[in-house]
């Protein structure tokens, strides 16, 4: 099946930075927020919004990394920071794609076992095939796919870029 490039690296950087500043208004009055990437592509891309919001803002960010298993999600989460570090706080959890909902449903779950102040959203590209009730408060694009088709996203050293196949 041939690939179709829907967004590229400058584009990918486009919408990082959108993110970062949607996030920077919503959160402006905060002294600390945690930036909470699913792993590998949601954890990548929660790295680069997080950047960016250190670039524009005196926001302290904390990163925090976040274990699903994605096949089941139902199955116990990890993350990089204790429940401690993230108590109190405003969090945004961060993955690549939405696809049905599950692995932000289930990482808002995880997140609301502990008393925090606000929790948001963000995704690269929300393909609108939900089903769990769950929306991105921010999102790089917003794309209407069939069941078939698949999106990846691609950090690499070199390149990033996410297609569909």
């Amino acid at each position: 099946m041939a690939q179709k490039i829907i967004l590229n690296k400058e584009q990918i950087g486009f919408k990082t930075k959108r993110i970062a500043y949607q996030i920077y208004e919503t959160f402006s009055e905060e002294e600390e927020i945690v930036i909470a990437g699913v792993a590998n592509s949601g954890f990548i891309f929660a790295q680069k919004i997080a950047k960016v919001v250190e670039e524009i803002a005196s926001i302290k960010v904390k990163l925090c990394e976040v274990q699903i298993d994605k096949a089941n999600p139902i199955n116990p989460i990890r993350t990089s920071l204790t429940p401690e570090e993230y108590t109190g706080k405003s969090i945004i959890l961060v993955d690549d794609v939405l696809n049905s909902g599950a692995t932000l449903i289930y990482g808002v779950k995880h997140f609301l076992n502990v008393p925090i102040k606000k929790m948001k959203t963000a995704v690269l590209i929300d393909r609108n095939h939900k089903t769990y009730p769950i929306k991105a408060d921010y999102k790089g694009l917003s794309l209407s796919t069939s069941l078939l088709e698949h999106i990846q996203v691609v950090f690499t050293e070199e390149d990033e870029y996410a297609y569909l196949s």
